[in-house]
């Protein structure tokens, strides 16, 4: 049989066994990797017995095509490995990966040296074999896999943290044993160890070079992603594409870890993809690699077990032992990192305290799978590797994989059923009751209007009513003899929920076009650390966040400060624009939160808690309502721009969905869709481009709304004007500060300021036509108060030199400042002076 139909012959064949494996596993109840391990050592015994024997057919040839298969570990290191890792790493909720990254980090890179010395050296004391061999089957051990684990964490309802925890040790384990293992294998091979401190760096080089790798290719795809944007297939092919190059240009080029490349570069394309790939690709792309990782897992198992009973047809009782030796080291190890070095981590404050149920379910889950029999396949086709390590490699490494499979995994669902982390806690279970409650009275609503459309008989919609009526009549006696929630619990969940599903409505409106990517990456990072602030202050946390978000930057402020002593407009502009699109697209969704508050939060949590929670959504709202009027009152034209364009996006979208639907129903050709779409695609580019934000001031107009200068003739205001500067304080911004130099007085000509005089109450406040400043010129003394802008500021400046050339040519307008600053000095009551007293 030709070599090219054997391959074919063999996969497409085990694809087909595999197939079938899945519903097996569900109907009983065993993990999916524990029985593809099962089949796979099986057939590989099959194929050991029967494969060569004389015969005819199609079962015969699939046996012989699989013992002809040269399938080596560089084919599964390089072919599946990457798909593999880039599927687990995607599917990696990357901001709760960070929430737990402490006892992530020590799990997966601690734990991993830990748990290769302990066995390394647990194997050194019973076998002559010799320590570089046994510290390189320990780092083949030290990687755990997830497949097996959280598939029973999902069957079983497991906590979400718990399964967090496990996804991401086994995600970033993998990386860091990987790494560990090319090392060793390298000073096996070169018979030279090089000393302890050149390893030590060598790891750490191929470990950082591989993150540095990764997150570069992850970023470049990200920047390739837009030319293909909403042309699905380019999309996902360009992510299979990131993860084979980001492993070979790490591997072969960088000289660095080709694993962590992958890790890194799915990690990136997870946290930034949602907003750089088109979102009607971005659900298929997660489909298409959730079935790549389990064609990539599912061969890679088959493959790797089908050579077991090859591999193990000379075991004696000495390996046998040996085995054990591995697994109770192994077993000490991981023990010893869960309940000796992460209570210290939590104890130091750098993590979140973890469970000792928590603890004993990721002991006992600690399962080995493909990665670990496809690095020892590597060892025994090594040929710089004595035969008498390779076997002592592969016999231990399979034991000790089978022994997790067919012992730990086949018992952890006994252990979490044991440990209670099946069941709800009792305000998960409250939660279920009140939602179950609220869902049931719906259905049973629906129910009966379905049976009215369809005239079905009354009979037989009753007898569905009654069973809904009688599941609502259970579910209130549950409720009722529930521990009532604390009024801080449920404000805390309501809180969550509201972040959750802000997230989520951000999400909504970029995927219809409205809110830009840019803007986007932003309230996504905003959710993420509001989120964090509600997990540890509660409502505190919650109420404390938005003041400081609609605050301006010290960015905002170096811009403002470019434009006003430089000239420079256009870094401010653009931060302005973000700002105001920022600002609208809170607004937006904070009223459709308080429309979900009302209609669905009440009805979970009850009617107080969700007044409370509509109390705070419109203390948010509050805030930014007034930073958005400030805005447009300050640029009312450019608030009309960015409306426009709000609306005008919207409806690019509507127009796409609405050529689509043509197109399906046949009244328009593939011809007049493409043309179609292609000027959408040109006037989706001139909207998305940021609209211009004019910041340059008619300072003449400016002086006219001075009142001072009012009535003066046209001629004069222009020689004024050329003496003045306009100036824009940004709200909260320090224009004058107490105790520096007087060098400048000030004109305002919009906005308000407030003057914080010491010795008073309140501060002074003082609009449009009031001017400051002018007692420190007057008087040739130092700053007496701070003036600090309330709103957006146009302001005129006019410098110490000008003001004296000012009130030299006029003596009217001279007699004017002296009489209010004057008047200023007078001692008055507190009251008064508050009206009065402003800033030197």
């Amino acid at each position: 049989m030709h070599d090219i139909v054997i391959y074919i012959l063999g996969v497409s064949g085990l694809l087909a066994l595999v197939s079938f494996l899945p519903p097996l596993a569900a109907r009983f109840q065993v993990p999916y990797t524990v029985l593809l391990a099962a089949v796979g050592v099986a057939l590989g015994g099959v194929i050991q017995t029967f494969a060569g024997e004389p015969g005819s057919g199609p079962f015969h040839d699939f046996l012989n095509s699989l013992a002809e298969l040269d399938i080596s570990s560089e084919v599964l290191l390089h072919v599946f490995l990457p798909v593999l890792l880039f599927e687990t790493a995607l599917a990696v909720d990357v901001r709760r990966l960070f929430d737990d990254i402490g006892p992530i980090l020590l799990l997966a890179v601690v734990a991993v040296f830990v748990c290769t010395f302990a066995v390394g050296f647990a194997l050194n004391l019973f076998t002559s074999i010799g320590l570089v061999a046994c510290l390189l089957l320990g780092s083949i051990v030290a990687t755990t896999d997830p497949a097996a684990v959280v598939g029973v964490f999902r069957d079983l309802g497991a906590p979400r943290r718990l399964t967090m925890l496990v996804e991401g040790e086994a995600l970033l384990n993998d990386a860091a044993a990987i790494a560990l293992f090319s090392l060793l294998l390298g000073m096996l091979t070169r018979k030279a160890d090089g000393g302890a401190a050149e390893a030590a760096l060598e790891f750490l080089r191929d470990f950082s070079g591989g993150v540095l790798t990764g997150w570069l290719c992850g970023r470049i795809a990200c920047m390739m992603v837009e030319p293909v944007r909403d042309q699905p297939m380019a999309e996902i092919t360009l992510t299979v594409a990131l993860a084979y190059l980001s492993f070979v240009l790490a591997e072969h080029y960088v000289g660095a870890s080709g694993v962590v490349a992958v890790v890194t570069s799915a990690l990136v394309i997870g946290s930034l993809g949602r907003t750089r790939i088109s979102p009607t690709t971005w659900g298929a792309l997660e489909h298409v690699w959730r079935q790549l990782g389990f064609w990539a897992n599912s061969l890679i198992f088959m493959l790797t077990a089908i050579l077991v009973p090859r591999l193990l047809g000379s075991v004696g009782w000495d390996e046998v032992g040996l085995v054990l030796v591995v697994v109770v080291a192994a077993g000490v190890a991981r023990a010893l990192v869960l309940f000796g070095l992460l209570p210290l981590l939590s104890a130091t404050g750098l993590a979140q305290r973890v469970s000792h149920s928590y603890k004993a379910v990721m002991l006992w889950g600690g399962l080995r799978g493909a990665v670990s029999l496809t690095l020892a396949l590597a060892v025994t086709e090594n040929v710089r590797i004595p035969d008498r390590v390779q076997s002592f490699v592969a016999v231990l490494v399979i034991g000790f994989v089978f022994v997790t499979l067919f012992v730990n995994g086949t018992t952890l669902r006994g252990l979490i059923r044991l440990l209670g982390l099946d069941k709800l806690t009792a305000v998960e279970s409250a939660m279920r009751n009140r939602a179950l409650a609220l869902s049931m009275a719906g259905i049973r609503e629906r129910v009966a209007e379905v049976a009215r459309t369809y005239e079905v008989d009354a009979a037989a919609t009753d007898v569905l009513v009654t069973r809904y009526e009688e599941r609502l009549q259970a579910i209130d006696r549950e409720s009722q003899n529930e521990a009532p929630l604390r009024d801080e619990d449920r404000v805390t969940i309501g809180l969550a929920i509201l972040v959750n599903r802000e997230e989520e409505l951000y999400y909504a409106h970029f995927s219809e076009g409205v809110v830009s990517r840019g803007v986007m990456d932003m309230l996504a990072g905003r959710c993420a650390r509001l989120l964090d602030a509600v997990k540890t202050q509660g409502r505190e946390g919650y109420r404390a966040f938005e003041e400081p978000f609609i605050a301006f930057s010290p960015w905002m402020r170096f811009t403002s400060l470019l434009q006003r002593r430089f000239g420079i407009n256009r870094p401010l502009a653009r931060r302005l624009s973000m700002r105001f699109e920022v600002l609208v697209a809170v607004r937006t969704v904070l009223r459709e939160l308080l429309v979900f508050d009302r209609t669905k939060l009440s009805q979970v949590l009850g009617e107080d808690v969700a007044f409370e929670l509509e109390g705070m959504l419109v203390g948010r709202l509050t805030i930014v309502e007034q930073a958005l009027s400030a805005l447009k009152l300050q640029y009312p034209d450019y608030a009309i721009v960015l409306q426009s364009r709000y609306v005008g996006r919207a409806a690019l979208r509507l127009e796409e969905a609405d050529y689509r639907a043509l197109h399906a129903e046949s009244i328009i050709s593939q011809e007049v869709l493409t043309d179609l779409e292609r000027d959408l695609e040109k006037r989706r580019r001139a909207i998305e481009r940021l609209p211009k934000l004019d910041l340059r001031i008619d300072v003449k107009e400016l002086v006219r709304r001075v009142p001072l200068f009012a009535g003066l003739p046209a001629e004069r205001v222009e020689g004024i004007g050329t003496l003045l500067r306009a100036r824009l304080a940004l709200p909260g911004e320090i224009i004058v500060r107490r105790g520096e130099r007087g060098d400048a007085m000030f004109f305002i000509a919009s906005g308000a300021v407030e003057v914080l005089v010491p010795n008073l109450a309140e501060p002074v406040k003082l609009g449009s036509g009031d001017f400051f400043g002018e007692m420190a010129l007057l008087s040739r003394q130092r700053r007496n108060a701070d003036v600090r802008a309330l709103g957006y500021c146009q302001l005129l400046v006019l410098d110490e030199k000008d003001f004296r050339r000012l009130v030299n040519k006029d003596a009217d307008l001279r007699a004017h400042i002296q009489a209010v600053a004057e008047a200023r000095r007078q001692p008055v009551k507190p009251v008064a002076a508050q009206a009065q007293q402003t800033a030197g």
